[in-house]
């Protein structure tokens, strides 16, 4: 199977869903999000095809598809769905895939599951997603601990926002983690962008070679 990773993240709109689309692009990878919830606005699946300029079939479809914007579990409830979280297994394809969950670690996808729990029964190389915002190392510390206390695999760290040099190193130091990017906040984002942010702030191989 090809390379396979979970993009996770220290909270709900930090922009991992643009991160995602970025390494999608980048790797030529496959896209999926296991489940969606609130379906008025534009999803995270059609957000990636459009940022990632993905044809259809590299965008897997969702496993569940909830109307109500809400945690996974409570979406589900008042939409008279059930998830069942053992039924969520990666494919194995071809392509690389990238995998995103839906807001932090330990959003709830029924009542006694979370995703976190989810992201360590897949043995997965998985990526955190933070700001560089005010806050980030307390959630970014937290978020690793909660990881390495379920054995998830930690790529490692992306900071998503403008540069904040002394957030990002001291994550890096006290948390024991690689820093493998910072996404800048884009004036326009589109396609062309995207890879061009992607490439300036990243290195492909820490996507392509290399164990978690």
């Amino acid at each position: 199977m090809s390379k396979t990773f979970v993009v996770t993240g220290t909270d709900t709109g930090i922009g991992k869903t643009v991160f995602s689309a970025a390494l999608v692009q980048a790797l030529d990878a496959h896209y999926w999000k296991p489940v969606q919830s609130g379906l008025e606005e534009e999803t995270d699946s059609e957000l990636v095809a459009r940022l990632a300029g993905a044809e259809p079939v590299r965008i897997l479809p969702e496993a569940w598809k909830l109307k109500t914007p809400a945690s996974p579990h409570l979406a589900a409830q008042i939409d008279g769905v059930e998830i069942d979280p053992l039924a969520l297994v990666p494919p194995q394809l071809e392509r690389p895939l990238v995998i995103e969950g839906a807001g932090g670690l330990l959003v709830p996808l029924t009542r006694r599951i979370t995703y976190a729990d989810v992201f360590a029964r897949w043995q997965l190389p998985t990526i955190l997603c933070a700001r560089t915002a005010l806050g980030t190392i307390n959630h970014t510390l937290l978020s690793l601990e909660a990881m390495r206390v379920r054995r998830i695999p930690v790529l490692g760290v992306v900071f998503i926002g403008d540069e904040v040099r002394d957030s990002q190193s001291i994550i890096s130091e006290l948390g024991k983690v690689r820093v493998l990017g910072r996404l800048p906040k884009l004036d326009r984002l589109d396609p062309e962008t995207l890879r061009q942010a992607f490439s300036a702030h990243f290195n492909l191989n820490d996507f392509v070679g290399g164990e978690a």
